[in-house]
């Protein structure tokens, strides 16, 4: 089981916009948490040795732009996956992810009743 500060949400209807610094891609994101994200279906020219990526997350009613760094990526045939732990984003992008959050139950008021 993973022990994680901030709980990775499954997305759908979201897409994003990755550039290398050497060309543009679009793929498909998958999770979210408050610092990181993983996307699919991005082509395989993506560089991995880029040290930052600039990311543009658009939704319904949404539209973030944030810089990652590259953690760790999986061939999955014909494209790739990428996860990225994010760098820079707005305060907009905290406050959209702490929406999706789980709500977290208070171990202390659960102990008192």
């Amino acid at each position: 089981m993973e022990k994680r500060k901030h709980p990775r949400m499954v997305m759908s209807n979201l897409e994003a916009d990755i550039s290398d610094g050497k060309g543009f891609f679009s793929g498909v994101v998958n999770d979210i948490s408050r610092f990181g994200l993983s996307i699919t279906d991005v082509p395989k020219r993506l560089d991995r040795s880029a040290d930052i990526y600039s990311i543009i997350v658009d939704g319904p009613g949404t539209h973030f732009k944030l810089l990652a760094r590259p953690i760790w990526e999986e061939d999955d045939g014909s494209h790739k996956v990428i996860g990225a732990q994010i760098e820079n984003s707005p305060w907009t992008w905290t406050e959209f992810v702490m929406r999706h959050e789980p709500e977290v139950e208070d171990d202390f008021r659960n102990k008192a009743n």
